[in-house]
């Protein structure tokens, strides 16, 4: 029956691929080309369904892996790979060195075999590895290929712990060339290690950092790789390396430099050796291998450098010359597999280019610049940021000490002295997270001080969440009064409710955040002192539960407008006149006290790059404790009326104390005689 099928598919011409499909459906059999069973991924799949495998073409070794999403089938790993002993040294039949049988490759493990193709390179050629060049170059860069390259590149840089020469260099950046071709990058992909392209930079800069020099310059250029070297003594001026290299194959190049100070080089020993590397590909490899959301918008730069520099500077010329994105200087930190804000800072930049002074260490030699998206400095954005902040916490401070002077006569029942409790503190909580976020902007910075980061990002957010958790407390308070008869529950355990809700659930946020992220080094954003996005998306322990407050008050305000309106319907044209300056009323006090403002903020996620957008969203937050005064204290009629009581008792008094002073100065009383 098999034979019969094969036959059949023959005489169709349908693909061999395809026939050997029909033969494993028609006989069932557990039997299959590859070293182990293989699901065929055919037609519409099922969410959460088992991935599934699928043999690799003709004359290529591995398989490739699927999954499923969005009921449809998604490649996630490739293992298909040509390279091999046999393919890589072109050995004619005669040569019983390395020439393996097909069936032998087969059963070889993939480590082993990547072992012997290194022993094999270190028996043919030592002196200058370049009997592999033409077997690599020949082979195509299918993701199998690529890892083989990556582990065979990593093997010789372990292997050869010194006397590498120009020669031998050459010939391992003509090796790296080819795999950080722009072609090959969606193929970094679906390589199984996710880690390929950073044991790929740490390989080439170990491998490099072994380089000796013969002669005081050496120049390796490649599209993909270009290695720069030169032999410096301690009086030598300052001294650069200038790298312009194209971009995905285009005739547009992009320029790098690396600059040593003259001040610098009085640090280093009589004579040293100084090698740079430049890729312009590997950063959008770093980005699609690791999934990384960040773009590298200039070339990688790796430097290998006496110990005793301690800081150099780096000139990139930026891929999208855009105004409205931020560029980042980052290093590539080795043992993380991330880029890192804290080794390096800005110096200065343009819509062209950026200038970055960097420390370079053992864990950090390569560096670049980050394009961070939708994100739009401003120095109109930052002068209402901190000018806001002022009058925000002054206002604060004046609503607090209005509160504290009519607290005894505007909490006299109920519902009011709820209310006040809800207003004094969120201003009290509010008028923390400022301060704490003026801290914190003081902390953050090229270097970090860790602890105090940890500490003031954590009140930051604990207060910050303290603010909307009062505001959300405010709206379940007024929710309770319009849907509830108000004196069902006690006094006493509605403000152990409020206070519940108002410190107890961002307390616990807080600390749980803290405690989940900080361990590993993921609470705190590399370059500033906030909750982290990038590696542990701590951020949204800030996010999540401000827009919910967000959309639960959103509701209440609606709630307060329909029952405004239903109260006027039927009545007078002065009535509803009343009734619709009631209700714009009611908004304008309801929207900062609960602070429906940061609903803007979504604003600035649809449209990014919109300054109007970013200023309207600044200055409604940076103002927020000046809103809460006006509208939560000074327009509220019967703290006015309080108010103006109290300046009169006080006005009354101090009157009764002048004229009984006056008094007693007339009419001094005589004692005995």
């Amino acid at each position: 029956m098999i034979s019969a099928l094969w036959l059949y598919c023959l005489m169709l011409l349908l693909p061999i691929e395809s026939c050997r499909i029909l033969c494993q459906a028609a006989s069932e059999s557990k039997e299959h080309v590859m070293s182990r069973p293989h699901d065929i991924c055919d037609g519409v799949c099922k969410n959460n369904a088992t991935p599934c495998f699928q043999s690799c073409p003709p004359n290529s070794e591995g398989d490739m892996k699927f999954a499923c999403k969005a009921k449809k089938w998604h490649k996630v790993t490739e293992t298909c790979h040509t390279l091999n002993t046999q393919s890589i040294f072109e050995e004619d039949e005669e040569s019983h060195s390395v020439q393996l049988s097909a069936s032998t490759i087969r059963t070889h493990m993939y480590h082993r075999e990547l072992k012997t193709i290194t022993d094999t390179l270190m028996e043919k050629c030592p002196k200058d590895l370049s009997c592999v060049i033409r077997g690599i170059e020949k082979s195509p860069r299918i993701p199998g290929n690529i890892a083989v390259v990556v582990q065979l590149l990593h093997n010789i840089s372990t292997t050869l712990t010194k006397d590498v020469n120009e020669e031998k260099m050459q010939s391992y950046s003509a090796m790296a060339n080819h795999i950080l071709n722009s072609k090959s990058i969606s193929n970094w992909t679906f390589i199984q290690d996710r880690n390929s392209s950073c044991v790929l930079l740490q390989s080439i800069n170990s491998f490099a950092s072994k380089l000796f020099m013969k002669e005081h310059l050496i120049n390796i250029s490649h599209v993909f790789i270009h290695t720069m070297g030169t032999i410096i003594s301690r009086g030598s001026l300052g001294k650069n390396f200038t790298f312009s290299m194209r971009i995905n194959d285009t005739s547009d190049k992009v320029t790098g430099r690396v600059l040593l100070t003259t001040k610098e080089l009085q640090r280093v020993p009589p004579a040293f050796q100084v090698i740079s590397i430049a890729f312009p590909t590997l950063g959008a490899i770093l980005e699609a291998s690791l999934l990384e959301n960040m773009t590298v918008n200039g070339l990688v730069l790796s430097v290998i450098l006496p110990e005793e520099l301690q800081n150099i500077s780096l000139i990139f010329e930026k891929i999208r010359k855009s105004g409205e994105r931020r560029s980042q200087c980052v290093g590539w930190h080795s043992l993380q597999s991330r880029w890192d804000r804290s080794v390096c800072k800005m110096i200065q930049e343009n819509s062209r280019q950026a200038v970055c002074l960097c420390r370079p260490n053992k864990l950090f030699t390569s560096f670049s610049i980050l394009m961070s998206p939708n994100t739009l400095e401003n120095p109109v954005l930052t002068y209402i940021t901190y000018v806001g902040l002022g009058i925000s916490i002054c206002s604060l401070i004046i609503c607090l000490a209005i509160e504290a002077l009519v607290w005894s006569q505007v909490t006299k029942t109920e519902i009011s002295y709820l209310r006040h409790l809800c207003i004094a503190n969120i201003a009290v909580t509010l008028l923390m997270a400022d301060v704490w976020f003026i801290v914190a902007s003081f902390l953050s910075g090229p270097v970090l001080h860790h602890n105090g980061c940890v500490t003031a990002t954590f009140f930051v957010h604990f207060f910050y969440l303290s603010v909307f958790f009062w505001m959300l407390a405010k709206a379940l308070l007024i929710l309770y009064g319009i849907l509830i008869v108000f004196h069902t529950l006690p006094k006493s355990c509605l403000v152990a409710s409020l206070f519940s809700v108002g410190y107890g659930c961002p307390l616990v946020i807080a600390v749980i955040t803290l405690a989940v992220t900080e361990p590993r080094k993921g609470y705190l954003r590399p370059e500033a002192c906030w909750l982290n996005w990038d590696m542990t998306k701590a951020l949204l322990a800030f996010v999540v539960p401000a827009l919910s407050i967000v959309v639960v008050n959103l509701i209440t305000v609606t709630l307060v407008i329909i029952k405004t309106q239903r109260a006027a319907i039927g009545s007078s044209m002065f009535q509803e006149v009343r009734a619709i300056v009631r209700i714009c009323k009611n908004i304008a006090i309801l929207t900062p006290l609960l602070g429906l403002t940061w609903g803007f903020g979504i604003a600035t996620v649809i449209d990014g790059h919109s300054l109007a957008f970013h200023i309207i969203f600044s200055l409604l937050n940076a103002l927020q404790g000046f809103f809460i005064l006006l509208f939560g204290t000074i327009l509220d009629p019967k703290i006015r009326e309080a108010l103006k009581s109290r300046i009169t008792s006080a006005k009354w008094i101090s009157r009764v104390s002048e004229d009984l002073s006056s008094e007693f100065s007339c009419h001094p009383t005589k004692g005995p005689s």
